[in-house]
């Protein structure tokens, strides 16, 4: 039993040490990075839930997989056939049935303790939500719509070759990453509520973005919602690039059907919303011409 549990030991340090170690280098926010293990760091408060959930949870897994490692160990050591020759004939265990039916049960009460809350706080959408997208899922790109900005655009993804020319017009801009990289990025608001409705067109999808700590199924013929809020005081200032990708296979080109996500402060996303031709809130339209007063001229068309 004390080797079993001095080899378990060694094997638990070592697999800690090397994902300290990977972990240290996955400091890119929003994409996943070579060698790392870990998660990816968090832009929203739902994701630094999870993280926190994660590291609540990743002992107790460790814990319980030793214990039983050395309990396997043991009984193949002490229990074979020439070490017990003679095996001892009973049916079972009180104490013992007691104590793996109890302790087992707290464990799960006290995960349920910590899992519940973050479940309840994933699917209910805050009342104060200040945006409204729509996500639709098609074979194999997205379409992008904000209802109340009249913005809508479609996301498809850029060649290996695409991918390198932008980043050679763009040294000083966060890299794009190939198979991730997209046509039309599209921006969201920091620090702003955002509603997300979810569908599909043709077969089911799902809209993943693990830096936001969403992935909700698209379906057709009906829609699933789920909610972010990239957190600056979590992101740091400025603009950041997020990646994401269909999580459900949907096809030929399931693995082609990226998702890129920019956020950036909110008067840049207004800027981009009147570059796209839509319309920022509160912005009133146009006054109707006074009674009387001359209609401005139509434009004319040239006949042929």
């Amino acid at each position: 039993m004390k080797r079993g549990g001095i080899f378990a030991g060694v094997l638990a340090a070592a697999s800690t040490f090397a994902g300290a170690a990977f972990a240290a280098e996955n400091e890119t926010l929003g994409q996943p990075t070579p060698r790392a293990i870990d998660l990816q760091p968090a832009a929203t408060g739902v994701m630094q839930d999870i993280h926190d959930f994660h590291a609540f949870i990743l002992p107790i897994v460790v814990a319980i997989s030793v214990f039983v490692l050395a309990l396997l160990l043991w009984v193949m050591v002490r229990y074979n056939r020439r070490a017990n020759p003679t095996p001892r004939k009973f049916t079972h265990n009180m104490l013992v049935e007691v104590i793996w039916t109890i302790v087992p049960v707290l464990i799960l009460v006290v995960i349920a303790w910590k899992s519940f809350p973050l479940i309840f706080k994933e699917e209910q959408i805050p009342p104060n939500a200040e945006l409204t997208l729509k996500v639709t899922g098609n074979s194999w790109f997205w379409n992008y719509e904000y209802p109340d900005l009249h913005v809508t655009l479609t996301q498809n993804p850029l060649t290996e070759d695409e991918v390198n020319q932008w980043n050679a017009a763009h040294p000083n801009e966060q890299p794009k990453v190939y198979l991730l990289a997209t046509n039309n990025v599209l921006y969201v608001p920091s620090d702003t509520t955002v509603r997300v409705l979810i569908t599909s067109n043709d077969v089911i999808h799902s809209f993943a973005v693990p830096a936001f700590g969403i992935k909700e199924d698209a379906i057709q013929g009906r829609v699933n919602d789920t909610w972010f809020r990239v957190d600056s005081h979590l992101t740091g200032p400025g603009s950041h690039t997020y990646y994401g990708e269909c999580s459900e296979l949907c096809g030929v080109n399931h693995s082609f059907m990226p998702i890129e996500v920019r956020s950036v402060p909110r008067a840049e996303f207004y800027q981009w919303v009147v570059a796209q031709g839509g319309t920022i809130p509160g912005q009133q339209p146009a006054a109707p011409a006074a009674p009387g007063a001359a209609a401005p001229a139509a434009a004319t068309t040239p006949t042929r």
